[in-house]
């Protein structure tokens, strides 16, 4: 998996948290909403950066109290179809006021990086062949005009 952000390849110092695991006293730790859940008292108080990762049927207002605590809240697309996630942050962005990192993850495709980043996510992690590809050799998603508004100064709207 390759992290993409800010126009280009960087290194992830993240680390997803998996089911069972001990979260350790510092690092940069993502952790699965069942797990913060059912762990958030463990950080009370704590000033380690935080992380979460939502799948595409999560329900905010479950996390609403929380979105301060995080740095990182990664949105899971499990298929190409699958437009949840657009929706999930561009609420984060607009209705919960969340000012941390946005990424996409999983079924992230190049035609899609462009819309993603109108709904508010600013970083990706790019497992698509074909992407990582195109990524590499310098292409970019261009569309000059938006017909709707979004998050992203990127098109023109008209």
């Amino acid at each position: 998996m390759a992290l993409f952000k800010k126009d280009r390849f960087v290194a992830d110092d993240w680390r997803q948290l998996h089911e069972g695991e001990s979260a350790p006293a510092a690092g940069h730790v993502i952790f699965t909403l069942d797990w913060w859940n059912q762990e958030r008292d463990a950080f009370a108080g704590s000033n380690a950066p935080l992380g979460l990762r939502l799948e595409p049927d999560a329900n905010l207002d479950e996390i609403k109290q929380d979105i301060s605590r995080f740095s990182l809240i990664v949105i899971a697309f499990p298929k190409f179809g699958d437009g949840r996630g657009f929706s999930l942050a561009h609420l984060l962005r607009t209705r919960y006021g969340f000012r941390g990192e946005i990424r996409a993850a999983g079924d992230v495709l190049f035609d899609q990086l462009q819309a993603m980043q109108r709904c508010g996510v600013d970083a990706f992690e790019i497992n698509d062949a074909a992407t990582l590809r195109a990524l590499e050799a310098g292409k970019r998603p261009a569309t000059t005009h938006a017909y709707q508004p979004g998050l992203s100064t990127e098109a023109k709207e008209t």
